[in-house]
C-alpha cells in the first residue's frame, strides 16, 4: 500500500460518530484530523427497535459535514463503517440509503467483522498481543481472541455501555449474572482464563483516566496503560464516591462519558470476576486503525509500527538520509546479543535522536525527553517511553534528575542500559558529523575488556580530544577503559 496518501475512517457507533483522517506511512499511520459527534443512535434502538427520528436526523447533519470534509481534505481511501446501532435498527437500511445520498460509501458491519477489525487494531499496536480483546461500544460488546499475530474466536454480545443501566438499575448481581450467562456457552472464552484482557473503546478508556488520577501514575498516557485487576473493584468505589464535578475536571476526560463511568466500572468488574485475567491493557488502536490494518498485505503487517513510526517522524528533519538506521547498525557490535524489546527502543532511540537538533541547544534533552514521552509512538509502554526518554536525555547532554520521578517505571539496570545508549549515540553524532559511511568505517566494540573504536589511516584527522571525551565517558559509564585504534 502506498504511503503518505489522506486515509480516512468514519465510524457510525451506537453512541458517536467519528471521522478520523490518517496520513503517513501504512503501517504507522498518523492522525491529521480528528472529530466525534455524540449522536446517541443505541438510545433508540435500545428502546423502541428504531432509530430515533431526531437524533438520526442530526446524525445524517454530522455526516454531511464529515463528507464535505473529506471531499476538500482530498481524502484518497474513504471507509465507512457503521455498527450495531445501525446494524440493530429496524429502520437501518432507511439510514444506510441517507447516508449513501450523501455520497457516503457506508457498509454496516457484521458483528463478526467488527470483532475481527477491532482485534486487528489491537495487533497492529500491539503484534504481540496474546488475550482477549473486548471493545466496548454503545450497543455490543466484542469478544476476540488474539494471538500470534492473529484474530481466532470472536463474538458479538449484545451488551454494549448503553445497555449496561437496564441492568445495573436491578441492583445486587444482575449485570454480572446477565454477563456471565451471555458467555457461558463460549468455550474459548473459558479456555483464555489468565490471560490479560485487551481493552477497546471510549467508555474504557475514560476508565483509565480515572485510575491514572486515583493511582497518581507518573505517566499520564493512555494507550498501552495497565489497570490492574486488583484495583478494578476499588476503582467502581471510587468512582461512586468522587464528585461529578471532580470526574469532569479530570484531564482530557471526555464530558459525555462521565455519566457512564461508574456503569462501565461495573462491567469491567464483572468481566474481572468472570474471567479472571492476568492483567488489564488499555488500547488506542481498536475498530478503525484495524480497518486500515486489514488493507495491508502480510509483509507491511510483520513491521515494527514503532520503527516505522520513528523513522517516517525523523525523515522529517534528518539531516542526512539513512544515518538513524545506520547508526543503529554501528551500535550493535557494542551490544551484542541485546533482547528484542531492548534492540527495537535502541533503534528508535538512534532513529530519534536526529529531531533533538531542530531545538534550542540548552533544552535540547529536555526535547528529546519530551519527544519520547509524549510523541504519538504506536508499540509502545510507559515503560518503553521512559527507557526511549532516558537515552535520548543523555544522547542530548542531560545530566540532572529530570527523570527521577519516573523511576518506578524501569529497573536502575535497565535506566543505567539506556543512559549508556544515549552516551554512545551521542559519541556516534560527533564521529561522524551525521553520515553513515563515517560510522560504516570506524567500528565501535568491546575487545578484551576493553571499549574500542578504531579509526582507519585515511580517516585519523577525525580524532581529536572531544571523541576522545566522549569515548572516556562511555567506557566509564560501561566500566570499562577506552581505547582508540589508529590504523
Amino acid at each position: 500500500m502506498r504511503n503518505n496518501i489522506r486515509r480516512a475512517i468514519i465510524d457510525i457507533g451506537s453512541n458517536s460518530i467519528r471521522l478520523v483522517v490518517y496520513g503517513g506511512p501504512a503501517r504507522a499511520p498518523t492522525v491529521l484530523y480528528n472529530e466525534k459527534f455524540l449522536a446517541g443512535l443505541g438510545r433508540g434502538v435500545i428502546a423502541t427497535g428504531a432509530l430515533d427520528p431526531g437524533d438520526a436526523a442530526l446524525a445524517l447533519q454530522a455526516l454531511a459535514r464529515f463528507a464535505m470534509l473529506v471531499k476538500l481534505m482530498q481524502v484518497e481511501d474513504l471507509q465507512v463503517a457503521a455498527t450495531a446501532a445501525v446494524r440493530d435498527a429496524s429502520d437501518g437500511p432507511a439510514f444506510v440509503q441517507k447516508i449513501r445520498e450523501l455520497g457516503l460509501p457506508v457498509k454496516i458491519l457484521s458483528g463478526e467483522e467488527e470483532a475481527a477489525a477491532s482485534g486487528m487494531g489491537v495487533i497492529s499496536a500491539l503484534p504481540i498481543a496474546n488475550g482477549i480483546v473486548v471493545d466496548l461500544g454503545g450497543g455490543s460488546m466484542e469478544l476476540v481472541r488474539v494471538s500470534g499475530g492473529e484474530v481466532h474466536e470472536s463474538v458479538s454480545l449484545n451488551l454494549g455501555i448503553l445497555r449496561v443501566p437496564e441492568f445495573t438499575a436491578r441492583g445486587g448481581n444482575a449485570l454480572r449474572k446477565h454477563l456471565q450467562k451471555l458467555t457461558a456457552d463460549i468455550p474459548w472464552l473459558w479456555r483464555s482464563n489468565n490471560l490479560p484482557l485487551y481493552l477497546v473503546g471510549g467508555s474504557w478508556r475514560a476508565l483509565a483516566r480515572v485510575h491514572i488520577h486515583v493511582s497518581k501514575s507518573p505517566l499520564p498516557i493512555i494507550g498501552n496503560y495497565v489497570i490492574p485487576c486488583k484495583d478494578v473493584a476499588p476503582l467502581v468505589r471510587q468512582i461512586q464516591e468522587m464528585d461529578e464535578a471532580i470526574l469532569s475536571g479530570l484531564p482530557a476526560m471526555p464530558q459525555g462519558r462521565v455519566p457512564m463511568l461508574h456503569d462501565a466500572a461495573l462491567l469491567l468488574a464483572a468481566l474481572n470476576d468472570i474471567i479472571s485475567p492476568s492483567k488489564m491493557r488499555v488500547c488506542a488502536f481498536g475498530l478503525r486503525e484495524g480497518l486500515l490494518f486489514q488493507q495491508l498485505d502480510p509483509e507491511e503487517r510483520r513491521h515494527d509500527p514503532l520503527i516505522v513510526g520513528a523513522r517516517a517522524a525523523s525523515q522529517i528533519a534528518e539531516r542526512f538520509p539513512g544515518f538513524g538506521d545506520a547508526l543503529a547498525g554501528w551500535l550493535d557490535g557494542l551490544f551484542p546479543g541485546e533482547a528484542v524489546k531492548l534492540l527495537r527502543l535502541r533503534h528508535a532511540a538512534c532513529l530519534l535522536a536526529d529531531l533533538g537538533w531542530s531545538s534550542n541547544p540548552e533544552f535540547r534533552a529536555l526535547s528529546g525527553e519530551e519527544l519520547a514521552l509524549h510523541g504519538n509512538w504506536v508499540g509502545v509502554t510507559a515503560r518503553d517511553r521512559t527507557i526511549l526518554a532516558t537515552a535520548l536525555y543523555a544522547t542530548f547532554g542531560g545530566t540532572g534528575g529530570d527523570l527521577s520521578a519516573l523511576s518506578s517505571l524501569i529497573p536502575a539496570h535497565i535506566s543505567e542500559r539506556a543512559r549508556i545508549w544515549g552516551l554512545a549515540i551521542r559519541l556516534g553524532h560527533r564521529l561522524s558529523g551525521g553520515t553513515a559511511e563515517i560510522l560504516g568505517r570506524c567500528p565501535l566494540k568491546m575487545a578484551a575488556g576493553d571499549l574500542v573504536l578504531t579509526i582507519p589511516p585515511d580517516l585519523a584527522a577525525l580524532d581529536s580530544e572531544s571523541i576522545r571525551g566522549r569515548l572516556a565517558k562511555l567506557a566509564d559509564a560501561m566500566g570499562v577503559t577506552a581505547q582508540v585504534h589508529l590504523g
